[in-house]
């Protein structure tokens, strides 16, 4: 029913006007609409993300939202990391980590936090 639909990301934020500082700014986001100055789409790659104002923000503790980078995921996370983004580091099973990024198999692996604690993530595939 819904294999051949496309799904997009849906992502709660305490502040919106520090949500779209980080998506459009730090993330380079391309805005499409803003709702009622309560919510805003950006255009990535074929899929939209949505952020809304939300007092449920940041509660999830698993992770919301994961961009396909491909193989350059290493330089993807120094040009985030040159623009502030933190990454997080996890001890996970069936991983090893050299700096920022996590390699598990053939994949590379990279998390950060948005303003609101969101847990973002990169893959390599």
């Amino acid at each position: 029913m819904l294999g051949n639909k496309n799904v997009n990301a849906t992502i709660a934020v305490k502040d919106l006007a520090a949500a779209r500082k980080f998506y459009e700014g730090t993330l380079g986001l391309k805005l499409i609409e803003t709702q009622d100055g309560e919510a805003a789409s950006y255009k990535s790659g074929d899929s939209t993300v949505l952020v809304y104002q939300s007092q449920y923000a940041g509660t999830n503790r698993a992770t919301a939202a994961t961009w396909v980078v491909g193989e350059d995921l290493e330089g993807v996370v120094q040009a985030l990391k040159a623009k502030g983004v933190v990454f997080e580091r996890y001890d996970l099973p069936g991983t090893t980590r050299k700096g920022d990024v996590h390699f598990g198999g053939n994949l590379k692996l990279a998390w950060f936090k948005d303003p609101a604690g969101n847990i973002l993530a990169l893959v390599s595939e």
